[in-house]
């Protein structure tokens, strides 16, 4: 294995993202002295932050390693794995030396180092496919059968295929990444970074056009009266007939977010039945906001543009917390930020942001000269003091 795809084990390890056969395949992997030493520099380098954030003081940081590698952390997520537990002591053991591996405060200017994390497309018996958007290619189901065609950044289905039962796959788009999909009516899908979607392969007559997502997608639907096409987002169904929309459903966020640019929609609990009488419809140039802590939504009119620019790469924050700007930042460019300045959090800024044309750094150097943020950066993480 190269050493490029063991970074990928050990960066999905320590951020509690690996499956069982890649904890698996990374306990053999660290069988080789020199996988044990790349393991231990990563460890390291996650461990800099905290080291350069604050006094280094040597009973605390073995505490806090041992925690961490117990129980998930807000900074450092590990996962216990008894395998590599004697590779964590190892490090123990060279903090109670004194020693720790010192990256002399790195330069605000160095360039990150981003896992590169795949598209993934898994098929309806559990299969998994890797989505490349570089290529060009039919996508078969286990069984050979052609579902459709990838071309680049977009994947489309046929809507020939013989089923007549529903049949779901799933496509997952990482952090730091964007994609596109065709459903098998032609509908229109646009998914934003950190977004999965479960879809049928092919609609079924008699049978409404259901979709399932996390995460944030725009969505541009094919006009069909006898089969309403309902998104499910969470605890929220948002149904329409013919229609471009956006929804926001992050699992982390507080809420979800409905906003409606042409058509109509309906917005009600995943557990009732839509009904005109108790459902809330959206008028064009309206955004409905879901509060999952008490089930209520409300609307507002908005400018429609802000919120659906992200599919042309664009994101524009008007009267954003610096909060919330940096967990839409940590999804676009697949980045860790933490935020240790408690009176920027509730600041709140205007900005505009290319996400293909400008790095995580450009964006940095914004908010430098505005507010004079200090922060490092460490592979991935983003430390603001």
């Amino acid at each position: 294995m190269s050493t490029q795809n063991i970074e990928k084990l050990i960066i999905k390890y320590l951020n509690s993202n690996a499956s069982k056969d890649e904890l698996d395949a990374l306990a053999l992997i660290l069988e080789k002295e020199k996988n044990i030493k790349l393991f231990k520099s990563y460890i390291k380098t996650n461990y800099a932050i905290e080291y350069n954030m604050k006094k280094f003081n040597t009973d605390q940081s073995k505490k806090n390693l041992l925690e961490m590698i117990n129980k998930e952390k807000k900074v450092i997520r590990m996962r216990k794995f008894q395998k590599f537990t004697k590779y964590a002591a190892a490090l123990v053991m060279l903090l109670t030396t004194g020693y720790f591996y010192w990256f002399g405060g790195v330069d605000k200017n160095e360039d990150l180092t981003i896992p590169q994390e795949n598209i993934v497309l898994t098929l309806s018996d559990g299969q998994t496919k890797i989505i490349n958007p570089e290529e060009e290619k039919e996508v078969k189901d286990s069984k050979g059968k052609v579902l459709g065609v990838q071309k680049g950044e977009k994947l489309t289905y046929a809507n020939n295929t013989e089923t007549q039962e529903i049949v779901y796959n799933k496509l997952t788009v990482p952090y730091g990444k964007r994609f596109k999909l065709e459903l098998s009516d032609g509908s229109q899908v646009a998914l934003n970074s950190g977004t999965s979607i479960r879809y049928p392969v092919k609609f079924i007559e008699g049978k409404n056009r259901q979709v399932y997502i996390t995460g944030e997608a725009f969505f541009e639907v094919a006009k069909d009266k006898q089969h309403p096409f309902i998104v499910n987002a969470q605890d929220l169904n948002v149904q329409v007939l013919g229609t471009q929309f956006n929804v926001a459903a992050y699992p982390e966020d507080n809420s979800t977010e409905v906003v409606l640019v042409e058509g109509s929609v309906g917005m009600y609990n995943k557990n009732k039945k839509f009904s005109k009488n108790t459902t809330t419809v959206l008028n064009p140039g309206v955004m409905g906001t879901y509060k999952k802590i008490n089930k209520e939504t409300t609307t507002q009119e908005v400018n429609t543009s802000i919120y659906t620019s992200w599919v042309k790469g664009n994101v524009v924050f008007r009267n954003a917390t610096f909060n919330n700007i940096s967990t839409k930042l940590e999804r676009l460019y697949n980045v860790t930020i933490i935020n240790n300045n408690k009176e920027i959090a509730v600041e709140t800024f205007n900005a505009s942001i290319n996400v293909d044309k400008e790095p995580i750094e450009k964006v940095l150097e914004y908010f430098n000269k505005v507010y004079e943020i200090e922060y490092q950066i460490v592979n991935n993480k983003i430390v603001i003091k």
